[in-house]
């Protein structure tokens, strides 16, 4: 852990509060994708190395769909799963299913709580793209734990599938992450979000 991580840590932050507060989704979206672009390509803690940051054109992204755009309750009426989850640099990761949540012609999907000091809602989406237009592995949708969060009120979460974003193991094979587990899968595309370039990152 470094100061440098931190930093990024904190921008990652800053970047969902703005989203969080924008009076437009289809606003706060323009404002979280150059957020994204800048961390890419100009932090020395982005996924990309750096012959792929010398190289990188900005992510290449989906238009922005109004109606991928949830709010939705989180149904807690499941019954309870853990995962244990290794990875190269965390050791186990536990996650325990929360509940799920209906996002419209995509289908239910669980939501999970990453264990660990403090926690954080996960919630990732392995849908009809993968291994296609967007990674094999899928895409995470909410991170809290490490501040993506679009927000919601009680007992609702802001689900928008346009922020579909890829974990650091889609830009080099170094890093290891939690990928979407069975009840994340879906068959149906969504066509919004974050894509791959033309040959992948790597």
């Amino acid at each position: 852990m470094t100061l440098s991580l931190l930093d990024w840590r904190r921008r990652v932050a800053a970047l969902y509060t703005d989203v969080r507060a924008a009076d437009d989704p289809e606003a706060g979206w323009h404002t979280w994708r150059a957020g994204r672009d800048a961390l890419l390509a100009g932090h020395p803690d982005s996924p990309l190395d750096a012959a792929a940051r010398d190289a990188f054109a900005g992510l290449p992204f989906a238009p922005y769909d109004p109606g991928l755009r949830f709010v939705v309750p989180l149904d807690t009426d499941v019954d309870p799963e853990r995962r244990e989850v290794p990875t190269a640099a965390d050791g186990v990761v536990v996650l325990d299913r929360i509940g799920r949540v209906t996002l419209g012609d995509v289908g239910r999907l669980d939501v999970w709580w990453i264990g660990g000091y403090a926690g954080g809602v996960f919630l990732p989406l392995r849908d009809g793209t993968a291994g296609t237009t967007t990674y094999g592995g899928g895409r995470y949708l909410l991170d809290t734990i490490k501040s993506a969060d679009l927000g919601g009120d009680g007992g609702r979460l802001v689900v928008d599938l346009n922020f579909a974003y890829h974990p650091s193991c889609a830009y080099d094979p170094r890093w290891t992450c939690p990928l979407a587990p069975e009840g994340n899968r879906v068959e149906t595309p969504v066509a919004a979000g974050e894509q791959l370039p033309p040959g992948g990152w790597y």
